[in-house]
């Protein structure tokens, strides 16, 4: 059996911890307000992309023959020109990546710095699509890269950074946020047990 002096040592500490952890949880939610709610908005709008509108819908070539179809550089060379044609002989032609759908016969061509991406027939080099990659940018500022690409550093520190700061915030939030459920249930426990000693004396 649990002494009534242990049982009150017992609650006061709990209490101290439920004061500690409504600190910490109040201004953790505080300072990160805005980014949880920045966060939170971004992957909603990522989870329906698609049903939103913010990415493009794939488009059908004439073949998925890979034997038809024109070499990649070929239709790199295209897609740049393609891009000074139709939007801007200013941007930047340097590619982040070519998506090559082989059961649509296209391949897509996205661009490192800038949100235009242009879709090309792979068998007759001809443009189907181009289009502003609005899920890209809604991506960059949900994870924080888009700093690394204003500031232009070397190694997504920026991005890594903000990915640690807000994953372990988000982390103590759920522990602190735990415990402010669980140490009152605890210290009702406690006085239950006190309750119940001074009745059986």
């Amino acid at each position: 059996m649990i002494s009534p002096t242990t049982a009150m040592i017992e609650t006061k500490k709990q209490a101290r911890w439920i004061r500690s952890y409504r600190w910490l949880h109040r201004k953790i939610a505080i300072a990160l307000f805005i980014f949880f709610l920045f966060i939170s908005v971004t992957g909603l709008l990522l989870g329906i992309k698609k049903q939103a509108g913010l990415l493009a819908p794939t488009q059908k070539g004439t073949s998925s023959d890979l034997a038809t179809w024109l070499p990649v550089a070929v239709l790199q060379q295209k897609a740049n020109q393609y891009l000074f044609d139709s939007v801007s002989k200013d941007l930047s032609i340097e590619i982040d990546r070519i998506d090559i759908r082989p059961d649509k016969g296209i391949a897509k061509f996205i661009y490192k710095n800038h949100y235009y991406g242009l879709q090309l027939d792979c068998s007759t080099g001809g443009l189907l699509s181009v289009e502003t990659r609005s899920s890209d940018f809604i991506e960059n500022l949900h994870d924080g890269s888009i700093l690394d690409d204003v500031l232009g550093t070397s190694d997504e520190q920026i991005k890594v950074s903000y990915t640690i700061i807000m994953g372990l915030s988000l982390f103590l939030l759920i522990l602190s946020g735990w415990w402010l459920w669980y140490g009152p249930k605890r210290i009702r426990k406690a006085k239950r047990i006190m309750t119940q000693n001074k009745g059986s004396r």
